[in-house]
């Protein structure tokens, strides 16, 4: 798999997490809006990153590497998808609270592997890129937290009124759209 099919699989999983979005929102008007939202703002996140592979040194990563990369987060954002249906289908039905604390956990195991396949990908690219991938991640990091700490101060005044685990869930989709929209600005300063 070349480059630009990496781009246009990464394309179509944001594609699926959008619909996937969507239906949760149409078929299961119930289930709690921070899902979608978290499923949404997946998605914009990897449409960020893909379209920020058009802009950067990606490109010169070995074709085995990309292919690994491109394939694990294929998976591990099905997974995802489907494993964040199914547990908040069964959380409407489970009392028990350690049961109920393990099936909200399930999404997060897709996650992890998504991560893993992220840091296996930058230990095999060359080392400038892995600058790139370093100072893209400084950078989203940084404006994330500030972000963050900037909303905890207006939500201690007063002024707005976000639940905690909607805040909490964010964390990371705005941590990997902003790396993306980074990592596109960062690598032209390299070409």
């Amino acid at each position: 798999m070349d480059a630009s099919s990496a781009r246009l699989s990464l394309r179509a999983v944001a594609l699926i997490l959008l619909a996937a979005a969507v239906a949760l929102r149409l078929l299961a008007p119930t289930a709690p809006e921070w899902a979608s939202v978290l499923i949404l703002l997946s998605a914009v996140g990897i449409g960020v990153v893909s379209l920020s592979r058009r802009a950067t040194a990606c490109d010169g990563a070995p074709a085995a590497l990309q292919r690994r990369y491109t394939r694990n987060v294929l998976i591990g954002m099905g997974a995802y998808t489907v494993l964040l249906f199914v547990s908040l289908l069964l959380l409407r039905s489970v009392e028990a609270p350690v049961l109920r604390a393990l099936i909200a956990l399930m999404p997060v195991a897709p996650i992890a592997l998504v991560l893993r396949a992220m840091v296996h990908f930058v230990r095999g690219v060359d080392e400038l890129q892995q600058r790139i991938e370093f100072e893209a991640v400084c950078i989203a990091a940084a404006l994330v937290a500030f972000a963050y700490m900037t909303a905890g101060f207006l939500q201690a005044a007063r002024v707005i009124d976000v639940p905690a685990s909607a805040a909490m869930l964010w964390v990371f989709p705005l941590l990997c759209g902003t790396y993306g929209i980074a990592k596109a600005i960062i690598a032209r300063r390299y070409r």
